[in-house]
């Protein structure tokens, strides 16, 4: 079976969790825990190789992605700090809305600092992606940055590379971007990658389980506190539109019934710069159960952020090659209902899973 050549869009923490994953499952290395698939359709994580990347931070352009992703202001958990020299250095991206004006005002290590180099045009990311060989191209840039991610969905769809949005900027569920990678013959599995075992999963099992019991869920909020750039970012509330969007929609799809918008809370609540990576959830449930008497649930979920992502994203990358494996366009609708908060098509963890197994199995 061939490699899948990725390239990157910002090497931050989640490109450091992969990159540092990819290393510590290399060719078997260590056991297998973390992995929702060791094989999938034939590939193995050691099978994933970073080709090509792309920030504009002046820590990390020009810098050997094994060394850029430790760099500031990345600030998640080093699990594998031995990660050979790739090769691959990172190039200038294109800046566009992808660093809000708020983090100048923060400290060095804390914010970004952007590099004073040329930006690349789409013509000069769509040769670069062409000579690089990539089959997938991720996209791990700052929340709100929709400008930024239409250019890099563009360059994806001219170069032919499969593109796996994991931010919560709408591409594969907007009508309109999803025709496009259709009509091009690319396909894209997104949007806004669903964690391991992370806030949203967790809340939406819970209120599938209530749903599935016979309990009526009256009210709910998720508030959630981190102190990586992610949450500094967020911190503009400008900035968190499609955020808010993408995390309700993704427990209101699986509820019995649709709450009112006053009775569901769920975003990014705080910035906390000493949590660096970790991610710390405090979620309440409130509902009816038989008789009509009341009952409440509330739980407090403490992950390393980044790391949560990693393994799902290792599979969204091989989901994604598969699929253009097997000659597909579009929406990859499987790998997107299991894998992402906001996919075009919304289905309950338990048939999601069932239909990527089932995808899985017809590649085979």
């Amino acid at each position: 079976m061939n490699t899948i050549n990725v390239a990157v869009i910002g090497i931050g923490n989640c490109a450091s969790s992969l990159v540092q994953g990819l290393a510590f499952y290399h060719q078997g290395q260590n056991d297998h825990v973390g992995l929702m698939h060791w094989d999938l359709g034939g590939y193995k994580p050691s099978d994933i190789k970073v080709v090509a990347a792309w920030d504009v931070d002046a820590r990390k352009v020009g810098v050997d992605v094994s060394e850029a992703i430790f760099a500031k202001p990345n600030c998640t958990a080093i699990f594998c700090a031995d990660v050979p020299a790739s090769g691959v250095k990172v190039q200038m991206g294109n800046v566009l809305d992808g660093v809000a004006e708020h983090m100048a005002d923060y400290k060095d290590d804390r914010t970004f600092i952007v590099a004073d180099q040329p930006q690349p045009s789409k013509a000069d990311v769509v040769a670069a992606l062409r000579a690089s060989g990539a089959h997938v191209l991720m996209n791990y840039l700052p929340v709100g940055s929709q400008k930024a991610t239409e250019f890099y969905a563009e360059c994806a769809i001219e170069a032919g590379v499969a593109f796996v949005n994991n931010i919560p900027v709408f591409i594969a569920s907007d009508e309109a971007w999803a025709k496009k990678f259709t009509d091009a013959g690319v396909p894209i599995v997104g949007d806004d990658i669903k964690a391991q075992l992370g806030a949203t999963i967790v809340h939406r099992v819970l209120t599938d389980l209530f749903a599935k019991r016979g309990v009526k869920l009256e009210r709910t909020y998720q508030l959630n506190t981190g102190g990586n750039t992610d949450f500094l970012n967020m911190s503009n509330h400008r900035r968190l539109e499609s955020k808010k969007i993408s995390k309700t929609e993704a427990v209101q799809s699986v509820a019995a019934e649709r709450l009112d918008d006053d009775n569901v809370h769920i975003g990014p609540s705080d910035y906390v710069p000493w949590q660096n990576d970790n991610k710390v959830c405090f979620l309440r449930m409130e509902g009816t159960m038989f008789g009509g008497v009341p009952m409440n649930l509330e739980m407090r979920l403490s992950v390393e952020d980044s790391p949560n992502s990693a393994g799902v994203a290792i599979d969204m990358i091989r989901c994604a090659k598969i699929a253009s494996d097997r000659g597909l366009a579009g929406p990859v609708h499987p790998a997107s209902a299991y894998f992402c908060k906001h996919p075009p098509i919304q289905m309950t963890d338990d048939l999601a899973q069932q239909a990527v197994e089932d995808f899985i199995a017809a590649a085979a």
